[in-house]
């Protein structure tokens, strides 16, 4: 088959998001095309994907309909990886391929920076958006038209921030008025939004081990669950809806990014602080816990949801609970409980400063999961930003909820509901601290 798409990321996210979707499409006939990969960084990951000629396992493992499901896919849609590192021309001479089409990365969310010191003769330069706009500039001066680049990276506005570096970069190294149209028209830059936990490497690895017949160094696992939410329509070159898959074709990944945050991230937040303080240690844990599972369900279906206007939210907010309740992935809560402080600003207050406006009091149950957030981080060693973490630990509760500058709001209002929520905590212990938030 044609390399029809350049995959910049060589990480279990992309094999488990990307790959498999082209390989679904492969199999039903849908898609004459496969991914060769770029290697973003210095590193020799490449060279397991290049020993295997691109093929990997996959095993979704989750809840669907209340069943467990466990389904093994081979993947077949990758071809190659190149390294820039190593060969700097044969990086190149993908850009005289008229067969390429789509162009995907995925190079975490420190991936789409702007860094004046790379040069355009570097070989290659060292941001990704600067290897992108040597490869975007390569096929300007081929004269094949341009792509449909797809940003994976976990931003806001993930395409349109790629698109601004890029330009920056034409702009820095002097590429020409010319370059700079051809980058306008025949380029498009696409915002999207992705959601799918891929978990990569198993633990119970040699198990699976035995069901494919061999070790493959790039086991990978992932959910079920999909979703890909894509600016712009595209469906008739690359027909994922077609194909079955969970995507969406729109004008705005806003609404849904908005959804995203509120219900899957906000639920995490809400309840990582209550989890902890019960000595839970991981999610799907939490969801075993009758208890913890009616405090998610009163934060979520009374709190959150109702302040969403999708039709797509109800069910959304139904499989975030059964991917909570994954037996096949430990979600540690301490790992998601890193940054809450921010977290908290950017998930949960949204959805309580909505509330407000619209019912004239305060959400309980999310208001509890601040007083749970300052009486853990007033008790505990916690990964956060040392100034601010240090500032809660030692400042009386008038002081943090005042601070505009941490919460992006005075949430001096609040303080009664909080105050009585850490007291409870303090005196009566965390599950009657958790009874009276639901009460």
């Amino acid at each position: 088959m044609k390399e029809t798409i350049l995959q910049f990321g060589t990480g279990a996210f992309l094999r488990g998001f990307v790959a498999d979707f082209v390989q679904t499409l492969n199999e039903k006939g849908l898609y004459d095309g496969k991914i060769a990969v770029v290697q973003p960084t210095n590193s020799k990951r490449g060279q397991l994907i290049n020993s295997s000629g691109g093929e990997h396992n996959l095993f979704l493992r989750g809840i669907v309909d209340g069943e467990k499901v466990v389904t093994h896919r081979k993947i077949q849609s990758v071809t190659r990886c190149i390294d820039p590192y190593d060969n700097y021309e044969s990086y190149l001479s993908l850009a005289k391929n008229p067969d390429l089409r789509f162009i995907v990365s995925n190079t975490t969310e420190a991936g789409i920076v702007f860094d004046p010191k790379c040069s355009y003769h570097d070989r290659p330069a060292l941001s990704f958006p600067g290897k992108l706009t040597q490869f975007l500039y390569q096929r300007y001066l081929t004269h094949l038209p341009g792509f449909v680049i797809l940003a994976c990276e976990l931003i806001p506005a993930n395409g349109k921030t790629l698109k601004s570096c890029v330009k920056k970069y034409a702009s820095l190294w002097e590429l020409g008025d010319d370059f700079y149209d051809w980058l306008e028209e025949e380029n498009t830059f696409c915002n999207t939004l992705v959601d799918r936990i891929v978990s990569g490497y198993p633990e119970d690895a040699a198990e699976l081990f035995l069901q494919i017949g061999y070790d493959d160094k790039l086991l990978n696992t992932a959910e079920p669950y999909h979703l890909w939410v894509i600016e712009g329509n595209f469906e008739s070159e690359l027909p994922l809806k077609k194909a079955g898959l969970n995507v969406i074709w729109c004008d705005d990944v806003t609404p849904y990014s908005t959804m995203k945050v509120r219900v899957l991230n906000g639920s995490h937040t809400s309840l990582v602080f209550p989890s902890l303080l019960c000595g839970i240690e991981t999610v799907r844990e939490s969801l075993e816990d009758e208890q913890l599972k009616k405090y998610l369900g009163r934060c979520l279906f009374d709190c959150i949801l109702p302040l969403i206007d999708r039709d797509e939210a109800k069910q959304f907010a139904q499989d975030v609970l059964a991917r909570f309740s994954n037996p096949y992935i430990k979600h540690r809560w301490q790992a998601i409980s890193l940054n809450s402080l921010s977290k908290f600003r950017q998930r949960v207050l949204p959805s309580i400063e909505d509330y407000l406006i619209r019912n004239g009091e305060l959400p309980k149950p999310l208001v509890f999961a601040l007083s749970s957030l300052i009486y853990y981080y007033k008790n505990n060693i916690v990964q956060d930003n040392p100034s601010l973490a240090s500032f809660v630990m030692i400042s009386d509760l008038e002081q943090i909820l005042s601070d505009t500058a941490m919460w992006g709001i005075d949430l001096s209002e609040m303080k009664n509901l909080v105050e009585k929520g850490i007291r409870l905590i303090e005196e009566e212990g965390i599950r009657k601290a958790i009874d009276w938030a639901m009460s």
